[in-house]
């Protein structure tokens, strides 16, 4: 009888030996914390990774020890476990890492800090009372740069798809875009928007007499005083060619008349070298507001259009108005 009390005993002892080699050595962080958020248990991950030893802090307060952690933020946490009895989760994506820990994977070594998803569970003793909490932390710093990079290229390639690539402002397709949904908000709230369609004067007589290589360096060039003369809210876009036009938000006729004759200053006033050539250029510019009549985005397209021709008619090197 003794000898089965004996084994017994040796087998409790085996399984709570491997029970503690186990937490000590598993690939997660396990800090149990009591009802004041005193460290009852510090494992070997948290050790590894913080430089801390679980004998030095044992029984001291996690947030005294560790004063950067969001002390308001991780408490309502968990106190929510305590009150609701359930488990509760922090993923990367809500907040990077909750321990300010380096990133030692060689894989993802851009990373500074260690990405970490972590789960609060409830601790309950034998009366069936939550008395502690448990912290679970995981290192999911693979997972998450492989999501950001992957988000970033996407982004990266949606942007690319967007750009014409010459000129560096918005192609016609992802411009046309933006002219339908600058209508769209003028139809909802009245907001007073402008167009502006612009084309370069005899670019035709450019690329006969220059080549076609001077041809996209005015263009460049245009493209570039386009886009230093842009506020945040507008939109520039190459239409085609050596047309652009330019979408003036929250901007009346008046206003946009200002804006063309400036642009239209800035460019005759530049001056561009090709293979030792000065090439000096003009532009002829239409401009267009909303107005209640237009039922369609289209319309609004044409009538500056219309004043672009005008301006061409006029003699060029001017800017014309549609009324």
């Amino acid at each position: 009888m003794a000898t089965d009390q004996q084994a017994l005993d040796n087998s409790a002892m085996n399984e709570l030996h491997w029970l503690i080699d186990m937490v000590q050595t598993i690939e997660v962080g396990l800090v149990v914390l009591d009802r004041d958020y005193n460290i009852q248990l510090w494992n070997g991950f948290m050790e590894n990774h913080s430089g801390v030893s679980p004998n030095s802090i044992k029984g001291k307060n996690l947030f005294e020890q560790f004063e950067y952690l969001p002390a308001k933020w991780l408490k309502q946490k968990m106190e929510s476990v305590y009150l609701l009895q359930n488990r509760a989760f922090i993923s990367w994506e809500q907040r990077p890492f909750i321990f300010e820990f380096k990133n030692y994977r060689p894989i993802t070594g851009r990373a500074d800090f260690m990405y970490q998803n972590v789960t609060l569970l409830p601790l309950s003793s034998l009366t069936g009372e939550i008395t502690h909490i448990s912290m679970i932390v995981y290192d999911v710093t693979d997972v998450a740069i492989n999501k950001l990079q992957l988000k970033s290229a996407n982004e990266r390639l949606e942007y690319l798809s967007q750009i014409d690539g010459l000129t560096q402002l918005y192609n016609r397709r992802y411009w046309e875009i933006c002219l339908q949904r600058e209508f769209d908000r003028y139809a909802r709230y009245g907001n007073e928007t402008s167009l502006v369609m612009l084309d370069i004067d005899h670019f035709k007589a450019i690329n006969d007499t220059y080549g076609h290589q001077a041809g996209d360096r005015v263009i460049q060039n245009v493209s570039h005083i386009i886009n230093k003369s842009l506020r945040e809210t507008d939109c520039a876009g190459r239409y085609g060619g050596e047309e652009f036009g330019v979408i003036l938000a929250n901007t009346p006729a008046a206003n946009a008349l200002f804006f063309a004759e400036r642009l239209r200053k800035k460019i005759e006033q530049s001056e561009i070298m090709y293979e030792e050539q000065l090439i000096k250029v003009t532009i002829s510019l239409g401009i267009c507001d909303i107005k209640a009549d237009m039922t369609d985005c289209d319309i609004w397209l044409a009538q500056a259009d219309q004043a672009l021709y005008q301006a061409k008619e006029a003699g060029r090197n001017c800017s014309i108005t549609q009324e």
